[in-house]
């Protein structure tokens, strides 16, 4: 998918691939949420969110865990990454970056109703999840089984397995070794961040991954997700507006999975 999408990119300007995402992404989503999916039956369980970088869990669930919190729900979210973005900087700059995203992600969160404490960074290189050796993926899965048990979430929040993200897929893969290890049995649901931004609908989702997808209406809490989002002012320098606007939405949207 990276490939065919720098081939567009030779022979579209920027702006114009932008737009025609945008107006993919959009058909994508208002088909899904009025044909393609069916209501969420929202659940007073526990959760634990799984980000890959700090801003992916405001973007895919932010209204759904600002919903809980105002019900005294416990969330509790875990980044991955540091979240430093592109390699090659020094190393002034990298820990500059690292620090700004750590702190833009607890101003996000805190929005939404997530105490800090609730919080967890373990700091993986950004970029390289799916490329840690069998020492590091074996040290990371144990990280997550140890907060898994600690928590013993319910429900269970991770991007989706077909993400079009290295990080993305990687984590959902992490997570469910980690609930396996754990032994435990949480509701899993996955959201999408890339998916429909970078992917024709029916050559990623296929009919039994459209058959678990679900809309969860967020109007209540919208307003805290707008603001949450807005507090990762260095990662929206950076992002196409379109992208960022099918965030925006009354709705998200999340595909059950049976674990």
């Amino acid at each position: 998918m990276k490939f065919y999408l720098q081939k567009i990119q030779k022979v579209i300007p920027q702006q114009w691939l932008e737009n025609l995402q945008y107006i993919h992404s959009r058909f994508i989503w208002q088909w899904l949420l009025f044909d393609g999916s069916q209501p969420i039956v929202f659940s007073h369980k526990t959760a634990m969110v799984f980000s890959p970088h700090q801003d992916d869990e405001t973007f895919g669930c932010g209204g759904m865990i600002a919903h809980k919190r105002e019900l005294g729900i416990n969330v509790v979210v875990v980044f991955l990454t540091n979240g430093e973005g592109a390699g090659g900087l020094n190393q002034d700059l990298q820990k500059q970056i690292i620090a700004t995203r750590r702190h833009e992600a607890v101003t996000a969160l805190q929005i939404l109703g997530v105490e800090s404490s609730n919080i967890y960074f373990l700091s993986k290189p950004d970029g390289h999840l799916q490329s840690l050796n069998s020492e590091e993926k074996q040290q990371t899965i144990e990280e997550l089984v140890d907060l898994l048990k600690l928590y013993q979430p319910e429900e269970v929040y991770v991007p989706h397995h077909k993400d079009c993200h290295r990080d993305h897929e990687a984590t959902f893969t992490l997570v469910k070794a980690g609930i396996k290890a754990a032994d435990i049995k949480p509701d899993l649901l996955q959201y999408p961040i890339w998916l429909f931004w970078r992917s024709p609908l029916f050559l990623m989702l296929k009919l039994p991954d459209l058959a678990v997808a679900y809309r969860f209406s967020i109007t209540t809490v919208q307003e805290k997700k707008r603001q949450a989002i807005a507090a990762y002012t260095s990662q929206l320098q950076s992002l196409p507006q379109g992208f960022v606007k099918q965030f925006l939405t009354s709705y998200e949207v999340f595909f059950k999975t049976q674990f």
